[in-house]
């Protein structure tokens, strides 16, 4: 038995068959900026009026107004939705005279949306 085993560390006896002095050889993210930046990316998809919001802005932009009305909130409420959104890179607007169009920053958006429904479709 391995000294962390013997302590009440991993049991699975994986170091009893890889030698104790190794560690297993994992993925990591070394860098601690990415890994904060990481982090604060997946909190953005953590609200659901966020998502919403996401899920709206997939086939084409909308105005603030058109979000709130479409979703049944206000536009206090979605215009800071918005401005998290925008924070996070995930939404970017485009003036066109007095209207403000909101759209999905990129694809990665939307792949990033069509990966979840998929997962907890599965």
């Amino acid at each position: 038995m391995t000294e962390k085993a013997a302590a009440g560390g991993c049991h699975c006896g994986a170091a009893e068959t890889k030698g104790a002095a190794s560690a297993p050889d994992l993925p990591v993210i070394q860098d601690e900026d990415e890994l904060a930046d990481l982090a604060e990316l997946f909190k953005v998809f953590g609200d659901s009026t966020r998502i919403r919001i996401l899920v709206a802005l997939i086939e084409r932009g909308h105005c603030v107004c058109e979000l709130a009305d479409g979703l049944g909130l206000t536009q206090s409420a979605v215009s800071h939705q918005l401005r998290i959104l925008k924070q996070a890179r995930l939404v970017r607007s485009r003036r066109s005279g007095r209207s403000v169009r909101y759209v999905l920053a990129d694809d990665h958006v939307r792949t990033i949306i069509d990966q979840g429904r998929n997962h907890i479709g599965e």
